[in-house]
């Protein structure tokens, strides 16, 4: 098996159909950080979930042929927004994250564009952005706010 993931990793595009499965992995990546800040609630996770869902700009993780998370990535008139970037809670820690970050960090940068997200606060991945060079612009009571900015 290779372990190069660039080898290992495929994109595959979601449809409508795919919703329930994408909350659900939305679902089991949050449950613990939304656990300690005493805001786990399927139902709400779900409403927010499909809030911000849009199928045509959502992508399946695929590593070694098994769904493993999924990534949303929308152009917008100033850039790019990463509304979701989720890896099942027992894949977290192999480096899939960051290669999906990296493969769209470099999208963002063949475009000249500047990426922004939110993150939940108190989440690890709050720490896993900005060791990827995303900076804080702003906070809200639950989330914190970042860019990266295209860099020349």
């Amino acid at each position: 098996m290779p372990t190069d993931l660039s080898e290992r990793i495929r994109f595959v595009g979601v449809t409508d159909d795919d919703v329930e499965e994408l909350v659900a992995l939305r679902i089991a990546a949050m449950k613990e950080s939304l656990e300690r800040i005493g805001r786990f609630d399927p139902a709400r996770a779900r409403e927010r979930f499909l809030n911000s869902f849009y199928p045509e700009h959502t992508r399946f993780i695929v590593v070694d042929g098994e769904r493993a998370g999924f990534y949303a990535f929308r152009p917008l008139v100033s850039g790019f927004h990463l509304d979701h970037l989720y890896v099942h809670p027992r894949l977290q820690g192999k480096g899939i994250g960051s290669f999906v970050l990296q493969c769209l960090i470099a999208e963002a940068e063949r475009e000249k564009q500047p990426i922004s997200l939110g993150a939940l606060r108190e989440s690890a991945s709050n720490a896993f952005y900005q060791r990827h060079g995303f900076h804080k612009q702003s906070e809200e009571e639950w989330d914190i706010y970042y860019i990266r900015p295209y860099e020349k």
